[in-house]
């Protein structure tokens, strides 16, 4: 692939790219040289689950893979401990070393969906940031100042309100750049809210004498509530271990702008075509392209069949779960729901009821105590239960 096909390709879907001219540099002299850039990313296992907004990051390192770069894929088992405060408002909660390790292994599974494990070295920086004597941590400080930490956007903002900082905070981004020092990183890929810590990097590497890596940052995703940030706390993620017809079904909620960035982001699907869609055709498009990269081509044509049965036709689905009522008279719909696992628990179960989004047989549920016998339940708009 020529340069400027690349630098295209890398450039899709970004938010910044500091700067584009020295990526092409890079990228001219490792094509001269045969020798392939080292591109890194880092992930803090501080949940286990990787959503779409994790992929976003994965697929730019896939990309790299692609053209015959090495990758590595950087768990942050060691700064997990010092907790990263980037977008905090307060201390954010420090992790067991069991969680960690929990979490790590989580998450090195489902890269793998999106990275080529061949081509991937999983690397954890405790192996070399828990080596680091007191007088290396004195160098690192050095290159820093308080003054450069309080200008950063949400230090500064705690700090006007008198909410805490911890010193360790203050050196966690001193601790992400070294970790570009060790890895002689040429490229460094990051969500646009890492960018602190990303320029920290750059600035700590010509320090130490090393060339400063290209900083790639990918936006950050909103979640199917098309406002926030994907997260599994907000409930507005899209996991990419869920079932291939509640993945589908969540893509096809959301908005019609945020579909496009979408596309953009997590597809490799031609943009302009695209565009040139109805916006219901380019949603179903959309589903089936990102259905079939985690569960298969196969998988995402029933997805779709189903969603159309269900959504189009107002057909039930054909594979309903069953729950077989043990009572004549019947049991409430909080425990039946909360047993068979439909929900979590039974305050969602009462949050749903309050929002109508309970029904038996087509008729709304508002009634916490309610008695089911049998018929169909529907909570939401994609979850069914059969009684019988």
């Amino acid at each position: 692939m020529e340069i400027d096909e690349a630098v295209e390709k890398i450039c899709r879907g970004t938010a910044e790219v500091i700067d584009i001219q020295w990526l092409e540099a890079k990228l001219r002299l490792s094509h001269e040289k045969g020798k392939p850039l080292r591109v890194k990313a880092g992930f803090d296992p501080t949940a286990p689950d990787i959503h779409l907004g994790h992929v976003v990051l994965l697929r730019k390192l896939r990309q790299f893979q692609d053209l015959g770069h090495k990758v590595f894929f950087l768990i942050g088992d060691f700064t997990a401990q010092v907790g990263d405060p980037t977008g905090r408002d307060q201390l954010r909660p420090r992790l067991s070393r069991a969680q960690i390790e929990e979490n790590a292994e989580t998450y090195k599974l489902q890269a793998f969906k999106v990275l080529d494990p061949e081509k991937t070295e999983v690397v954890f920086n405790s192996g070399w940031l828990s080596r680091l004597t007191a007088q290396d941590i004195l160098e690192l400080t050095a290159h820093s100042t308080v003054a450069q930490m309080l200008a950063r956007a949400d230090f500064k903002k705690r700090y006007d309100a008198r909410k805490e900082i911890s010193i360790l905070e203050f050196i966690y981004p001193l601790l992400q750049g070294y970790d570009s020092i060790y890895l002689k990183a040429d490229v460094e890929l990051g969500g646009s809210d890492q960018k602190f810590n990303l320029l920290m990097a750059r600035e700590l590497q010509k320090a130490y004498g090393q060339a400063p890596e290209v900083l790639v940052m990918t936006p950050l995703l909103e979640g199917t509530d098309g406002v926030q940030k994907m997260s599994k706390s907000l409930g507005n993620y899209i996991g990419i271990n869920e079932p291939a017809s509640e993945m589908f079904g969540k893509l096809m909620s959301i908005g019609d702008e945020l579909m496009y960035k979408y596309f953009e982001c997590l597809t490799d699907c031609d943009l302009a075509e695209v565009k040139s869609m109805h916006p219901k055709d380019a949603k179903l498009k959309l589903a089936e392209e990102i259905v079939s990269q985690f569960h298969g081509d196969g998988c995402a044509k029933e997805a779709k069949a189903s969603f159309e049965k269900v959504f189009s036709k107002k057909e039930l689905p054909d594979d309903i779960p069953e729950y077989a009522v043990a009572v004549d008279d019947g049991e409430p719909i909080i425990d039946v729901l909360v047993k068979t696992g439909m929900s979590p628990s039974k305050n969602e179960v009462r949050r749903l009821i309050r929002q109508g989004a309970v029904s038996v047989d087509g008729r709304k549920i508002s009634n916490d105590d309610f008695l089911v016998r049998k018929g169909v339940v529907r909570i939401g708009k994609r979850r069914f239960l059969r009684l019988v």
